[in-house]
């Protein structure tokens, strides 16, 4: 999945000249908390409710700002940005690096769409499946080639369609697993697979049964 498949676009943008209290009933009216800032038509800062608050409160340095104080005075510069394609991990990685909830995003100098965190939620949602009839595997496998394609294998074997499958680490030579499978009925295949030998973390062996 793509930047470009989850972005918000058109963009709501401002100009530097606009006042403190204008972008901030815009973000009120709007509900929302990052709205970029434009200079002639390109992308000159970020300016986010936080920022508005922070600038206007009697505690900040040198004092509070006017609410008539233009946006440019405030906003956050220079703008970190991601490009349509990239890959949505990096947008949240960057994002997550640089302790920001929004990313502005550029096609060259032309301002495109922009990510929020939301966004990165809705992105997991979707590849992982979970917004569908589903069940949730999660198996722990040696990290060597062909484990996974062994775990699939035998899932067709039960005729049982992938509709998901994420990995991450669980020591230093193993993976878990996480997947999501067409079927709701996933304890007696955990059961099935724990027979085959499989570590199956999720769902857990409820003790004195089976299944």
């Amino acid at each position: 999945m793509l930047i470009k498949d989850v972005m918000h676009s058109p963009v709501l943008t401002l100009d530097v000249g606009v006042t403190l209290e204008a972008a901030y009933h815009i973000m009120l009216q709007r509900n929302i908390r990052h709205i970029p800032v434009t200079q002639e038509g390109r992308l000159a800062g970020m300016i986010t409710d936080r920022d508005i608050r922070l600038a206007t409160s009697p505690f900040a340095t040198g004092g509070a700002q006017p609410i008539d104080t233009p946006v440019g005075q405030v906003m956050a510069r220079p703008v970190v940005t991601g490009d349509p394609f990239d890959p949505v991990e990096e947008a949240a990685r960057v994002m997550r690096q640089r302790k920001i909830g929004a990313l502005p995003i550029l096609d060259g100098d032309m301002l495109v769409g922009i990510v929020t965190g939301i966004d990165l939620l809705d992105a997991l949602l979707r590849l992982t499946g979970v917004q569908k009839p589903s069940g949730r595997l999660e198996v722990c496998l040696d990290d060597r080639p062909g484990e996974l394609a062994r775990l699939s294998g035998e899932l067709a074997k039960h005729n049982i369609n992938i509709h998901s499958m994420l990995t991450y680490p669980c020591g230093e030579a193993a993976v878990t697993t996480v997947v999501r499978i067409g079927t709701l009925d996933v304890r007696k295949l955990a059961h099935d697979l724990r027979q085959q030998g499989y570590d199956v973390r999720w769902p857990p062996q409820i003790p004195g049964k089976s299944l």
